[in-house]
């Protein structure tokens, strides 16, 4: 292959990864929008964590942190961080969305997307936890799910896992469903010709 072809291959590849990220981190939104479930103070049951980790089987680390970066800013302005305090704005909106890039550390993997997906999940589950515990602890109610409440640390892990367990298995639900069509190419890292 000689130099002008492979500066083109680059930047054909440079230019689609662009394309896909801004795709997918719309895609991210429009879902966030459509929750199956909202939870009374904060966090949902949705699919927005889907694309974002789509992008990161398909592009790795880096790109995949940009997008999730993204992600996070548009969650904390579309979902009112901003009027919520600083605290809430850096743990439960910017660390808590940007962690779900750590996804694309396996995304030359075999099964990168499903280990991204559960390390993805994680992060952010340990994130709203902590911050769940410390920063919201004070809201934390008598009762949950018909259960005492006597410690923010275990009302936090109940909340939080309560749709954080549901959206990754409907991630990986999703994910395993799509390895049985074309689309199963997505779930892969982007292969030049």
């Amino acid at each position: 292959m000689n130099t002008y072809s492979a500066m083109h291959a680059r930047s054909r590849s440079t230019v689609l990864m662009l394309c896909e990220g801004a795709l997918m981190i719309a895609l991210a939104e429009i879902l966030s929008f459509l929750p199956l479930y909202k939870m009374p103070w904060g966090g949902a049951i949705d699919l927005a964590m889907l694309p974002i980790f789509v992008y990161c089987a398909r592009w790795g680390f880096g790109p995949g942190m940009v997008a999730s970066l993204a992600h996070a800013i548009l969650q904390m302005i579309f979902e009112g961080g901003i009027a919520i305090g600083w605290e809430s704005i850096i743990g439960d909106f910017l660390v808590a969305y940007v962690v779900l890039g750590f996804a694309g550390l396996f995304w030359k993997m075999k099964g990168g997307f499903f280990i991204g997906t559960t390390v993805g999940c994680a992060l952010r589950f340990l994130v709203h936890y902590v911050v769940g515990a410390t920063i919201w602890a004070e809201s934390m109610p008598p009762e949950f799910f018909g259960l005492t409440m006597t410690t923010p640390w275990f009302y936090s892990a109940l909340y939080n896992g309560f749709y954080m367990v549901i959206d990754w298995a409907a991630i990986m639900l999703i994910g395993w469903l799509l390895l049985k069509t074309p689309a199963r190419r997505f779930l892969q890292p982007y292969a030049q010709k």
